[in-house]
């Protein structure tokens, strides 16, 4: 998973997400009341835009006053409201109505009390929003404040679309600095095109990594090194994949890892993450891989291109990524390392039991809503909220539906088909069927054990905290029963009190999981090196 909304929670190069949009309503606690005067934003292009804008229109407006920007956050899902239209060649100085109670997360907007309030419109122009937040493309408004604004006579405000975001500071100064340490015999870009991905997609089509090269690598010496093939969880992308492989590249430089060869993999489309499945809706992503870019790599670059050796590290989203990639391609990699994976066992996705009589992903049997997001203790926001802002937000790339692009089939619209029912959260347990027969990492495990059984004995590696912000402590237990049962020698870590997002500190020191995982990798592509941290 790794969500995380933000101007940087994971788009449209959809086949069909218009039936998607078509179906945009409120929702269960969103109903309209009948009679009730709705309410209407008035958004316009500035005279001054270049060119008609097309995109999604996402309208944000929230309590207080001064602040910069006006956008949702995980930590307080229902501070801010939302609401949403599709607009097509908006053209300069032209407006266009939004209606406030249509589509609306957390519930209509005309049910605002009076109060202070400020709002700002965002054209989510290329349908990435539900992915990475605000881009550098899309066009925004100041924001503008509501003094003692209401509903039923604050009038009907305007925003204007006049500026492009800004970029993180934080984020260019990190990415500069990555891209100076990217010299020649450190890191290298490489953007690799696919036969079969292109072949399935009908267009040309690459997967990009950035190899990190261990200190003193030398291309035209005789000494080869272990590859770890590492990727990202939801939200990132291939500048990310940089940044961390520059991280891991010092720990190497600094003693604490061993030599090693680093694949950062970006595992970032339209849809969300592909996962490196292979899919009816995204492609053969796992194909492309082992039997394309492997190979390639393999001849271009110092590495030992043997089973063992080549090694697997990816953290929530790419966790499940690697860990599947270990399940269905047991011969080709020689152990996988996996962190806060996504569910591999979907009798606990992150809480409900998919396979359960009348499974429901947002109630629990007796009612009460399945929690999504916790702060330890602390529920933060329910499965339903993030569901029923994600389809305000867009139904392209968010991370529900990028579960539904690698693990549904493929819908007569060309669409894949939704695992539960986006109104009701009731599970559709024929698409569970197919979920189960090719992504559930436990039923596959179990059923092809005869075959695969002893290229995984001992191969698998799961750490994962017990207060995990996203419940993936929970089938990550699942898992393991399924693997200690059939005698696999499974290796999972559960860190006492660990999140999502601190899972790798030891001591002060915010990566120090990775000395550990590096040194387990380089035993394993190396065994009785007796490899040291100085």
């Amino acid at each position: 998973m790794q969500i995380q909304w933000q101007s940087s929670f994971p788009r449209i190069s959809l086949l069909a997400v218009c039936a998607a949009l078509a179906s945009g309503c409120t929702h269960g606690q969103n109903t309209i009341q009948p009679g009730r005067a709705h309410v209407f934003f008035k958004v316009q292009a500035a005279s001054t835009v270049p060119t008609p804008l097309s995109g999604r229109l996402l309208i944000f407006v929230k309590q207080g006053e001064g602040d910069k920007g006006v956008e949702t956050s995980e930590f307080r899902p229902e501070d801010t409201m939302v609401t949403a239209r599709e607009v097509r060649d908006l053209a300069p100085g032209a407006a266009v109505e939004v209606d406030g109670d249509e589509l609306a997360y957390p519930k209509p907007f005309s049910d605002l009390a009076a109060g202070n309030y400020e709002a700002q419109a965002v054209l989510d122009v290329d349908h990435t929003y539900s992915y990475s937040g605000r881009g550098l493309q899309d066009w925004i408004s100041a924001v503008v404040p509501l003094p003692n604004w209401s509903a039923a006579g604050g009038g009907e405000p305007t925003l204007t679309l006049d500026h492009r975001p800004e970029e993180n500071p934080r984020r260019v100064e990190m990415l500069e600095k990555a891209k100076a340490e990217a010299k020649p015999g450190a890191a290298q870009l490489e953007e690799f095109q696919s036969a079969l991905l292109t072949r399935f997609w009908g267009h040309p089509m690459k997967i990009r990594a950035w190899v990190i090269l261990p200190p003193g690598y030398d291309p035209h010496s005789k000494t080869t090194y272990p590859t770890a093939y590492w990727t990202h969880g939801f939200g990132g992308d291939i500048d990310g994949a940089l940044i961390y492989g520059l991280r891991l590249r010092q720990r190497m430089v600094d003693g604490k890892m061993p030599p090693m060869i680093w694949v950062m993999l970006d595992e970032s489309i339209p849809e969300g993450t592909h996962e490196f499945a292979d899919s009816v809706n995204n492609g053969p992503w796992g194909a492309a891989l082992t039997t394309e870019f492997i190979p390639y790599l393999e001849m271009h670059y110092r590495m030992d291109a043997r089973k063992d050796s080549r090694l697997l590290n990816g953290h929530s989203s790419g966790g499940w990524a690697t860990l599947q990639l270990e399940v269905n391609y047991p011969n080709v990699f020689g152990g996988t390392w996996s962190t806060s994976p996504d569910p591999s066992d979907f009798h606990d996705f992150t809480g409900p039991d998919l396979y359960a009589p009348d499974a429901n992903v947002y109630r629990k049997p007796d009612g009460s809503p399945w929690p999504i997001f916790r702060d330890h203790g602390k529920v933060i926001a329910t499965m339903e909220q993030f569901a029923h802002l994600e389809e305000v937000l867009g139904p392209y790339g968010g991370q529900m539906h990028s579960f539904d692009w690698v693990f549904s089939p493929k819908g007569k619209s060309g669409a894949p088909e939704p695992m539960f029912d986006w109104q009701t959260g009731a599970v559709h347990p024929d698409v569970v069927a197919y979920w189960r027969d090719h992504y559930d990492l436990a039923h596959i495990v179990e059923t092809h054990w005869a075959e695969r059984g002893a290229a995984l004995k001992g191969r698998i590696h799961v750490f994962v905290g017990t207060a995990d912000t996203f419940y993936l402590d929970g089938p990550a237990h699942k898992f393991e029963a399924v693997l200690n049962r059939l005698g696999a020698d499974p290796h999972f870590t559960y860190l006492p009190d660990r999140t999502h997002f601190d899972l790798f500190r030891v001591d002060r020191d915010p990566m120090g999981l990775f000395d550990q995982i590096g040194a387990e990798m380089y035993a394993t592509a190396r065994p009785g090196s007796h490899w040291k941290p100085q």
